[in-house]
């Protein structure tokens, strides 16, 4: 039998997981996020928190803080374009449409343009609805300041943020129609289920070859992604479909081994937004799926 700290830990575990994934849009810096509130958490005596759920995401949340401040140096030398390191999902997180938008790639790279603390109160509140004094606590302010950080991210959030929330059916359809026309190779496919505006984005931090700035426009996507599927025919690559932070994705692979994860947005029916991740050390957490919760 486990002991109450590490009953209390393992039960809160999903969510804390989550927490500190959507403020860093790491999986990995996440889970070291994890490591170091356990590592204060056995340190707590139990008698003297009343709520432990609301204690672990304190926890978590000023753990997260500290390292999206160091992340936010290391990023300004990373080669190319960053973007959120893919993880895995189950068909659970698509379910919940609040929680896979908020960890969708899109809405990630939004949560980039804003500030730590900004960040950490929209994702608590926005996100796991936490009570504004329970966020103070977290972030070391006190209600009142919170509330005015946290009307002013929803408004940065919501001039930014995806378009309205998309059914499952819809982007479901959408996708298959995408990854038929990948398959296919066929340009005129290709520039019938992608927006005029999609934007395609490439990170390969610098070791794969990726594109270092956004295509732009369905005729250059198209064209870019044409060319793409000829090397993949030559290269004799598999591409195969997936769940990708709860949204659908085409996971390519080589020999076996994963190249390249190309998250898919979809919005009104079209393939608006395209996520190549091809940096090898962003791609550890493809191999199983990561539990999310709220």
């Amino acid at each position: 039998m486990p002991d109450e700290s590490t009953a209390a830990f393992v039960a809160h575990r999903n969510l804390l997981f989550t927490v500190a994934y959507e403020m860093l849009g790491s999986a990995a810096d996440a889970e070291d996020v994890l490591q170091e509130t356990w590592l204060r958490w056995v340190g707590v005596d139990l008698g003297e928190v009343r709520d432990r759920r609301a204690y672990l995401v304190r926890i978590t949340t000023r753990q997260a803080l500290d390292r999206l401040r160091t992340l936010g140096r290391r990023k300004e030398s990373y080669v190319g374009q960053w973007l959120p390191e893919p993880v895995l999902t189950a068909p659970d997180v698509a379910e919940d449409v609040e929680l896979a938008e908020s960890v969708s790639m899109a809405m990630l790279l939004v949560l980039e343009t804003l500030g730590p603390t900004e960040r950490a109160v929209f994702v608590l509140r926005e996100v796991f609805g936490l009570e504004y004094d329970e966020i103070a606590e977290a972030v070391d302010k006190n209600a009142a300041a919170v509330r005015q950080i946290a009307h002013r991210a929803r408004a940065h959030v919501a001039a930014r943020r995806p378009r309205a929330l998309v059914s499952q059916e819809e982007t479901r359809e959408a996708f298959e129609a995408f990854r038929r026309a990948t398959e296919t190779g066929d340009l005129q496919r290709l520039l019938d289920v992608l927006a005029p505006d999609v934007v395609f984005l490439g990170d390969g931090g610098g070791v794969k070859q990726a594109v270092l700035r956004p295509v732009l426009g369905a005729d250059r996507v198209a064209r870019l992604l044409a060319v793409g599927l000829g090397t993949i025919t030559a290269r004799s690559m598999t591409l195969s479909p997936a769940e990708v932070n709860g949204h659908p994705a085409l996971v390519l692979r080589q020999d076996g081994e994963i190249d390249t994860v190309l998250a898919v947005r979809v919005d009104n029916g079209l393939v608006s937004g395209l996520y190549a991740v091809r940096n090898p050390a962003k791609l550890s957490h493809m191999g199983r799926a990561t539990a999310l919760r709220r």
